[in-house]
């Protein structure tokens, strides 16, 4: 018997290496702005006469700046990149964000930027992620084979990842040196990203079929979406785990109040989390995920509340450092498991729709889960509002693993070999 061919590394294609520099510049970009966003209205806050439960009602309304838009624009952003260029759409949010790191450092410069001003721009910064979402997910899968696409979704988790070390430890060290720096600095990343982006060939790919509506081509992503279970089993999961136990906007008050660890503290906080995900999303370019990988999200999702409830216990930084690093690695999981389900069995002229759909789940997660952690910590206290949600976020996994009996199910991302009543249904 004959061994099939080595598969080339995603890496071989010029325009992925292009893509994949592009998100980790922006990454890196956007997390220096978002701890030091974070940072300045947590200390505003604090500066202008505010307790800690009211200052943590400000990081709430961050959250809930940067979700608005997410959740008010996710059928149109969706139905864009599946109408327009996908490449055409980064670029100009990338403008965006350039034009919005100018901005927040000139303010910087002339003193502290007020909260109405932060909030502001967290809301265009909003709008920038809400269409440039789903047109780099959307555009990842037309820059390689099919074959390789499941490595290609894990080095593009590791371009983000590290994004994601590297941004909130260079916005600490950069706000500490000089408060307009980071936002400098970003603005330059953005930049290289942008330039990255415009070097990128036009690719080919389908077309919306012809005859409906777009408000009915709009509909379509979450139509399909609700349909495929599995799949609304993974992104829904992922959401409520996430928005239970999420701990990140209550970052600034743990380096500041609780672990006395200042802005460089919370920059290696905010880094934590990446730095799991990132050695996972590692493993996983190298040894792709195949077997029973619904189960294995399972696991992993009750691990991430696990971790979570551990950090919001612990008073001691290797501590809340090392629980960090194990609910970031715990989340990649779910990641890889969901975004392989999406690419895989979501047909090239919906991807855009399905991952503005996605994108909505995880913004929700994200975002929205900041927002819930603030006004949360602001009525019992940031601690409490810690460990009850990562408490929570395990208990949503056992019912999730009852409502949704197809991740259970699920033994691999190919249709023919999953449980039979799974390949039917995640055949486009």
């Amino acid at each position: 018997m004959t061994s099939s061919p080595p598969q080339p590394s995603p890496f071989t294609f010029r325009d992925f290496r292009l893509y994949w520099l592009a998100r980790l510049a922006s990454t890196i970009g956007q997390m220096a702005m978002v701890v030091v966003i974070g940072w300045q209205v947590y200390d505003l806050a604090r500066a202008n006469g505010m307790d800690m439960r009211e200052a943590a009602l400000q990081l709430g309304f961050v959250g809930l700046a940067q979700f608005v838009p997410l959740f008010a624009l996710t059928l149109v952003t969706g139905w864009t990149a599946d109408r327009l260029d996908r490449r055409f759409i980064a670029r100009a949010t990338l403008a965006l964000e350039i034009g919005c790191a100018l901005a927040l450092a000139w303010l910087t410069a002339r003193g502290s930027p007020s909260l109405p001003a932060l909030f502001a721009i967290a809301g265009l910064l909003g709008v920038a992620r809400a269409f440039a979402g789903p047109a780099l997910q959307a555009l990842a899968p037309n820059l390689v084979p099919r074959a390789i696409l499941p490595k290609a979704i894990a080095l593009s988790s590791i371009s983000w990842q590290s994004g994601m070390i590297a941004g909130p430890a260079l916005g600490g060290y950069l706000y500490d040196a000089s408060p307009a720096l980071p936002y400098q600095v970003s603005a330059a990343l953005f930049a290289v990203a942008l330039v990255c982006l415009l070097l990128i060939r036009p690719v080919a790919r389908s077309e919306i079929a012809g005859g409906t509506s777009p408000w009915a081509q709009m509909i379509d992503g979450v139509r399909y979406v609700k349909r495929n279970r599995l799949v609304l089993g993974a992104i829904s999961l992922d959401l409520v785990a996430v928005l239970l136990g999420g701990a990140t906007a209550m970052l600034p008050i743990y380096a500041r109040d609780i672990l006395h660890a200042g802005p460089e503290g919370l920059g290696h906080l905010r880094a934590a989390p990446a730095v799991g995900s990132t050695l996972v999303a590692l493993w996983f370019s190298f040894r792709p995920l195949k077997q029973e990988v619904g189960a294995k999200m399972l696991i992993a999702v009750a691990v991430f509340g696990a971790a979570t409830a551990g950090f919001g216990l612990s008073r001691s930084i290797p501590l809340s450092l090392i629980m960090l690093m194990l609910l970031g690695a715990a989340d990649m999981f779910s990641v890889f498991v969901r975004q392989s389900l999406i690419q895989l069995h979501t047909p090239d002229n919906m991807r855009g729709r399905v991952g503005a759909v996605s994108s909505l789940f995880i913004s929700a997660s994200n975002e929205l889960g900041e927002a819930r952690s603030g006004f949360l910590a602001a009525i019992i206290g940031a601690k409490l509002a810690v460990v009850g949600g990562g408490v929570a976020a395990v208990a949503v996994t056992a019912i999730w693993a009852k409502i949704f009996p197809e991740l259970r199910l699920a033994r691999s991302f190919d249709a023919p070999n999953m449980h039979p009543t799974l390949a039917r249904e995640t055949t486009p």
